[in-house]
């Protein structure tokens, strides 16, 4: 049963005063609501509560299921998830687990939902490791990809178990080909994409190796795939997922892989489907090319700075509060904590950072996570295992 809050169990409650029906010829009648004023405060409860009223009445069920009332529901919503995911090889499962986030770590509350559900036809291709094939969250719609020479790609909204397929693609016959896919929302268009950037090696006629690009673009609008205008500056690094910000999706790239190239974020507008470079932090004698990843914290782009090593040196944490703004990014903190070896010797990335400043951490490659309290620099274990992220809940469906 749905966990209710006070204002919800007052809610449920004055029920039968929202129909002029059920009352007797002899009582007084019922008190009516104006069905835009229902609609206001329906907008406001949790999903899985409007999911059980759309079983009312039939206004109700045609309002709750209404692609504008999702998305007014998605602007007023204030209730994110934690989403953790495990993979079966036999037979195919992912297995999600999302947990609501109260305002700190140590207060989630123990409604935690589970789905399970197995890749469609792949064609003789088996899907990775399920932790390596999350693209990435949007208005509470997560995106997967499965497959190794046939690709797929998965929407999933775990809040109202809706999942969308797309059409497979080829991946191309080139050698050290290497994809970097990113998923994002067009407000513009009101339209939903995805975008795979590939990249490899290729040999031309007289014999020589180049590099080759080769970017490919999905709309909800046309569930289909077509290429775009590659960029024609640098390369993506390779296992970055794409980061939605502000209509755009950004990866993090480099000119070359020699080391010492300075890294930079190529910028991809979602509307006008075009790229543009977006420049990292610049304070004195930082070493551009000691940027890791990126990631999102707080709606703003954010990026990590320092050795891959993370229990050996700290590792600074920048934001961009103001997207596209160069001069807006400020250090929001510094890592100043150890892992001991035994533990990890892995890279850590921020997943969500609560409002009192402490910060879950995934272990890049790894299946531990972290509390990290930024204020007085200590670190503690979690026991939540396979992190993808936090994303909000919402009733956007993918397949509208």
């Amino acid at each position: 049963m749905v966990e209710l809050t006070a204002i919800n169990k007052q809610f449920l409650c004055v029920l039968p005063t929202l129909s002029s029906s059920g009352h007797s010829l002899y009582d007084p009648p019922l008190p009516t609501l104006p069905f835009d004023l229902v609609a206001e405060i329906l907008c406001r409860l949790p999903v899985k509560l409007l999911l059980q009223l759309r079983c009312f009445c039939k206004s109700w069920n045609s309002l709750i299921t209404d692609h504008k009332f999702a998305k007014k529901h998605l602007s007023l919503s204030t209730t994110r998830c934690l989403h953790c995911v495990s993979y079966t090889g036999f037979p195919y499962l992912y297995v999600l687990k999302s947990y609501p986030l109260g305002p700190v770590l140590n207060n989630l509350t123990t409604n935690i939902t589970e789905y399970e559900y197995s890749p469609y036809n792949i064609h003789g291709d088996h899907p990775r490791l399920c932790v390596d094939c999350f693209v990435g969250s949007c208005n509470g719609i997560l995106c997967f990809t499965a497959g190794i020479y046939k690709i797929s790609v998965i929407l999933w909204n775990p809040s109202i178990r809706k999942i969308k397929e797309f059409p497979l693609f080829q991946k191309p016959n080139w050698s050290f080909t290497h994809m970097a896919f990113g998923f994002g929302y067009d407000s513009f268009n009101d339209n939903y994409k995805v975008v795979v950037v590939l990249q490899g090696l290729i040999q031309d006629s007289s014999g020589n190796i180049a590099c080759k690009t080769e970017v490919k673009v999905h709309t909800s609008i046309t569930n289909c795939w077509k290429n775009i205008q590659e960029f024609t500056f640098g390369s993506i690094l390779p296992e970055q997922s794409g980061k939605f910000v502000s209509d755009t999706i950004n990866w993090l790239a480099v000119i070359d892989f020699d080391g010492r190239s300075p890294r930079f974020i190529i910028s991809f507008d979602l509307e006008k489907e075009s790229y543009q470079k977006v420049l990292l932090p610049d304070s004195g004698g930082v070493n551009v090319c000691n940027f890791l990843a990126l990631f999102v914290l707080r709606d703003c782009l954010c990026v990590t700075y320092g050795d891959s090593d993370f229990d050996s040196v700290l590792k600074d944490v920048w934001i961009m509060k103001e997207y596209g703004n160069k001069d807006s990014w400020t250090k929001l903190f510094t890592l100043s904590c150890r892992v001991d070896r035994g533990v990890s010797h892995i890279s850590a990335k921020p997943v969500y950072l609560f409002e009192d400043d402490q910060v879950l951490l995934k272990l890049t490659g790894a299946f531990n996570s972290f509390v990290y309290d930024s204020r007085s620099g200590t670190l503690k274990s979690s026991d939540f295992q396979n992190i993808l992220g936090v994303s909000v809940e919402s009733l956007i469906s993918p397949c509208s």
